[in-house]
């Protein structure tokens, strides 16, 4: 919450990348080190300390740009994924769409899980944690309980 740090979808933990708020035009180095943010539309969800810093704690909201300065690991190859849908306010809803995701997906492994700010979250692992696969499965997965979107796993 208050170091230089981002949540985001797909690029590898550890990223080093510059924010910059298109309003105001300042920029900021941040680390990505959690995944999200869970909202569609969005690219990326800024720790206290660094929405402070681009001038976006008091709208909450801002249009950025990103820039990938340096990866642990490539951003085009490689990387473990999956496809994660939520969010839940019950264990039991997210139980119940886990439950049906996997006879739908028999070759995945389901997982339900508490998300970090209390309501439930379904995650699809599928084979081999395979980027092309979690990406044919995203496109195809419908889900009236909450949207859904590819995650790299590391």
């Amino acid at each position: 919450m208050n170091a230089m740090t981002a949540a985001h979808l797909t690029l590898p933990l550890g990223s080093i990348v510059r924010v910059t708020n298109l309003k105001t035009k300042h920029s900021e180095l941040v680390r990505i080190t959690d995944r999200g943010p869970f909202i569609p539309g969005r690219i990326v969800d800024l720790s206290f300390a660094a929405a402070k810093a681009l001038d976006v704690y008091l709208p909450g909201t801002a249009k950025v740009r990103l820039e990938v300065l340096q990866s642990p690991e490539p951003l085009d190859a490689g990387g473990r994924w999956a496809v994660q849908i939520g969010s839940f306010a019950g264990q039991n809803a997210a139980a119940e769409l886990a439950q049906h995701l996997q006879k739908r997906y028999q070759m995945a492994k389901v997982v339900k899980f508490a998300s970090p700010v209390g309501d439930w979250w379904v995650r699809v692992r599928v084979l081999d944690d395979d980027r092309q696969r979690a990406t044919t499965l995203a496109r195809e997965t419908e889900t009236a309980e909450g949207s859904v979107f590819l995650v790299r796993l590391d």
